[in-house]
């Protein structure tokens, strides 16, 4: 059992989230940064979509009452067990009675723990994600609150004596203070050529700033106002996590993991799969930039990201003897 001594709302028990459920107006969400809580839980050996936390507020402590072992991904942030500093995207033992500590990020905004087994909690629609709108899931549909008790599986989780960490590409860390803008491969979207010239030609060659208007359900952005050509009326229809729709004030809002399953503003773009947790990562008041790309890229960005994945279970396996290295 772990115990949660200092959290905020935002704190929630997430895994890969519950899919196929969009047409009853379920969200798929999950995890915003689904690869982090993957590779966390590989490097454990559970399954990769075993639930674990996702921390967004800081400082976070936790203190376990059973020898267990825990991974701990995402955000760049200072992570300390009994007092020991551990470096990020590690996985390490931790005794009954120690406290896990994670401080505000250097860079990145969400971090990712698992533990050996998995939080047990109830499945709900084959998922146990938190989804705080329709109030199921997690801690019945609720952040993490202070005293908040949650069981582990029992799971054996043989470690390396000094850990494991991995290295995933594209992940290094940068400093939140003056980050490069972040760019996002997008494809266009069905109301793209709803849009002048201008606004398509801005969308993809201006910058954009994430406003504090950002959660788990969307990001609104500020830059260059996108016009229509023409004033466009339709009706409610299906969108997805990476849908980029534009509202009357012309500044776009990117739809996130607890994104509503339908709406009915244009959309101009759809950030790719792969690059979904890049927006996790990034905090309010980042630069992004958007990268127009072909749909084999895309296809090519997720092979690629589940390729990483892969590595990292290899990575558990060698460490723990089941695969000769080579």
């Amino acid at each position: 059992m772990i115990e949660i001594l200092t959290t905020g709302l935002p704190n929630t028990v997430q895994d890969l989230g519950r899919p196929g459920y969009l047409s009853l107006g379920i969200s798929h969400g999950g995890a915003m940064d689904s690869q982090a809580l993957a590779a966390a839980n590989l490097m454990l050996g559970n399954d990769r979509s075993a639930a674990g936390l996702e921390i967004a507020l800081y400082p976070f402590r936790l203190k376990t009452h059973v020898d267990t072992a825990l991974a701990i991904t995402g955000a760049d942030c200072p992570i300390s067990i009994a007092d020991q500093r551990y470096p990020p995207w590690w996985a390490t033992t931790i005794r009954a009675g120690e406290t896990l500590v994670l401080e505000a990020p250097r860079s990145g905004a969400r971090s990712y723990v698992a533990f050996a087994g998995g939080l047990d909690l109830p499945l709900v629609m084959g998922s146990r994600a938190t989804d705080a709108k329709g109030g199921f899931g997690g801690l019945a549909g609720r952040g993490l609150a202070r005293g908040d008790r949650l069981r582990l599986n029992s799971a054996a989780c043989p470690l390396p004596p000094a850990g494991l960490g991995v290295a995933l590409e594209e992940r290094q860390a940068t400093s939140n203070a003056n980050p490069s803008p972040i760019e996002l491969r997008v494809l266009p979207a069905a109301e793209f050529g709803a849009f002048t010239a201008q606004a398509q030609a801005a969308f993809t060659g201006s910058e954009w700033t994430i406003t504090s208007d950002a959660n788990r359900m969307g990001c609104r952005l500020s830059g260059q106002k996108l016009s229509l050509i023409s004033p466009l009326e339709l009706l409610s229809h299906g969108i997805v996590p990476g849908t980029v729709q534009v509202p009357p004030s012309g500044q776009p809002i990117i739809q996130l993991a607890d994104a509503n399953t339908c709406g009915g503003y244009p959309k101009i773009a759809t950030v790719i799969e792969a690059d979904l947790w890049r927006l996790a990562q990034a905090p309010v008041g980042a630069r992004l930039r958007f990268v127009p790309v072909s749909v084999e890229a895309a296809t090519e960005g997720l092979r690629a990201a589940r390729d990483q994945l892969d590595a990292v279970a290899d990575a558990r396996n060698i460490s723990a003897g089941r695969l000769r290295p080579g």
